[in-house]
């Protein structure tokens, strides 16, 4: 899939041509959630996920997003990132309604994403804070620590 802007700038869909070097640069060095990220989890991430890369009008890769998916009913938006000399050209705000349009024909009814920072760029694609938060949960494995359920102590 590749969607193209008249200024030049396009998403692609093609992991060829998605610089994951830099993706790994951009994520380990400058986002706040994947810092010290490793190379060979970013290119095991990447592997297993849908990406988006926003190539700018000479080719150069001037924005990414990762989708975990099933393509059926189920996603999570994840590492979302342009860097800063390609802010405020909108193209967050772009590239998550293309993924938006790019999921809504396989029948995905949920994207879930978490930010920190970034509430007003999701808003502006429709999305909205959890109706119900209470109803989700998680499980941090490494928290857990190694060799460790998290049910110790939990009547299992």
């Amino acid at each position: 899939m590749t969607v193209r802007r008249d200024d030049g700038y396009e998403i692609t869909t093609d992991p060829g041509r998605i610089d994951t070097a830099l993706v790994h640069r951009w994520l380990s060095t400058d986002a706040y959630w994947a810092l010290g990220r490793s190379r060979e989890t970013v290119e095991r991430s990447m592997a297993a996920s849908l990406n988006f890369g926003v190539l700018g009008p000479r080719g150069d890769l001037a924005g990414y997003a990762r989708v975990v998916t099933d393509r059926a009913t189920f996603a999570w938006l994840c590492d979302v990132y342009v860097p800063p000399h390609h802010r405020g050209a909108g193209l967050g705000t772009w590239l998550v309604h293309t993924v938006r349009a790019h999921l809504a024909p396989h029948g995905v009814k949920r994207v879930l994403l978490a930010t920190a920072d970034a509430h007003g760029v999701y808003a502006k694609a429709g999305f909205t804070p959890c109706a119900d938060p209470a109803q989700l949960m998680e499980l941090d494995l490494h928290a857990a620590g190694p060799g460790r359920t998290g049910t110790e102590g939990a009547g299992a």
